[in-house]
């Protein structure tokens, strides 16, 4: 009776400090089968008793954007870490001239290989001269920019780049970035995770604002007053006006061919698709031989349809979701697995040799997004595929099928799914 008494006055004080009307288990589970599921409504409840209504602070519409956050999947299991990270959760930093949102392994901690940021520049507007001690990848994906480079060798480039067009820059190349229309914006990736730790980005500015008059003066041959309004300290994106000269004469050369930083992807032709889902365009070291230690794919999936099951046997797979909405569930092994929902904007890391799908969640619109890999080729494993290079016995005898139907499994990657 007395245990009765304490449940019955805690209901009660829970009741007056939350303000709500806390419904007994035999009410909700009523309510809660008469009406289903509540995922969608953003409720981890499956509407056959398990779980409940969140009564506590939330944001309602972090919950309703990602159902499976909330227990929808009964196929996952097991305690699996974050692999999403929203750049809208990113601290933005705005400059004159642009602005820079990045995700880096503090913002990430699964992203073991990876750092990328979107950046954005207005016309006329600089990344300003600098370099880094890992290497750079950029995907243009609005507007259209001016990209400069100098290698150990002095070897030159000055390209524009439009739409789906590519940069590599390896580690130590000198480079600059200028923003050519009204608004331009980039992705941009690094082979290195903790990519804010100092050490790693040198800009121009900042060193000859830090080095003796005299030896600036000595090292150029100029007078020591040319540098009295190097910019302390140094912008990282300022407004410009857009470049007009023209680079002639360079002692190495021009970087072009198999040497050139620079890969236009729309001008070749997309990888073979078997499953008819889409396109699926590869950039690697097989066909842009700069690009030596980042891999990627740039996908388009139509709606409703599957980047089939797989994994990747060389790397971690860091994803940057451009345009529409999808669905991916990661198993780690030991019957542990976590599915996770992504939109425009999101971004993620799916472990080495990590099993999993992309699902196109949308039934109108296309689901569009880049993977990017630390390594100097994109490599997949499809598990159809597998199963059907192995015995057909031993396959139906494994995940108890038919062999009838493990013999008509197809032995050709199918990549998108229509």
């Amino acid at each position: 009776m007395r245990v009765s008494l304490q449940v019955s006055s805690a209901l009660v004080l829970c009741q007056a400090i939350l303000g709500v009307a806390l419904p007994t288990a035999e009410k909700r589970a009523t309510t809660t089968a008469a009406s289903g599921p509540q995922f969608t409504n953003g409720q981890p409840d499956d509407g056959a008793g398990r779980g409940g209504p969140i009564l506590g602070g939330t944001n309602k519409q972090i919950d309703l954007d990602n159902p499976d956050n909330l227990g929808q999947q009964s196929t996952d299991n097991g305690i699996v870490p974050n692999f999403k990270w929203r750049f809208s959760d990113s601290k933005t930093r705005i400059f004159r001239g642009g602005w820079l949102r990045e995700q880096v392994i503090q913002d990430l901690p699964q992203s073991h290989d990876i750092a990328a940021a979107q950046q954005h520049l207005d016309k006329g507007g600089i990344r300003e001269l600098h370099w880094h001690r890992v290497a750079e990848w950029g995907f243009v994906y609005a507007g259209s920019v001016l990209v400069s480079a100098v290698d150990e060798f002095g070897r030159y480039q000055v390209e524009k780049l439009d739409y789906g067009d590519i940069w590599y820059f390896p580690k130590g190349v000198a480079h600059t970035v200028q923003g050519l229309d009204d608004e331009n914006e980039f992705l941009l990736v690094f082979d290195d995770a903790d990519f804010d730790k100092a050490g790693t980005t040198f800009n121009v500015d900042d060193w000859i604002a830090h080095t003796p008059k005299d030896v600036l003066a000595k090292n150029f041959g100029l007078p020591a007053s040319v540098f009295d309004n190097v910019p302390k300290p140094n912008p990282n994106i300022f407004n410009g006006t857009v470049s007009t000269k023209n680079v002639t004469d360079g002692p190495a050369g021009y970087l072009s061919g198999n040497a050139s930083f620079v890969y236009r992807t729309l001008q070749h032709e997309p990888e073979k698709v078997l499953g008819g889902g889409g396109e699926f365009y590869k950039i690697d070291s097989t066909n842009f031989p700069a690009s030596k230690t980042l891999a990627a794919t740039f996908v388009r999936l139509k709606p409703g349809g599957l980047r089939e099951l797989h994994w990747h046997p060389n790397a971690e797979e860091w994803l940057y979701f451009h345009k529409g909405y999808a669905r991916a569930t990661v198993f780690v092994g030991n019957t542990n697995a976590r599915t996770f929902d992504f939109g425009p904007g999101d971004t993620a890391a799916f472990p080495d040799n990590s099993g999993h799908y992309i699902e196109n969640t949308s039934e109108t619109e296309d689901l569009v997004w880049i993977e990017v890999y630390k390594s100097n080729r994109v490599a997949d494993i499809p598990l159809t595929q597998w199963l059907a290079l192995t015995p057909a016995d031993i396959v139906a005898q494994t995940l108890k099928i038919p062999i009838e139907i493990a013999e008509t499994l197809k032995k050709e990657k199918q990549v998108l799914i229509a």
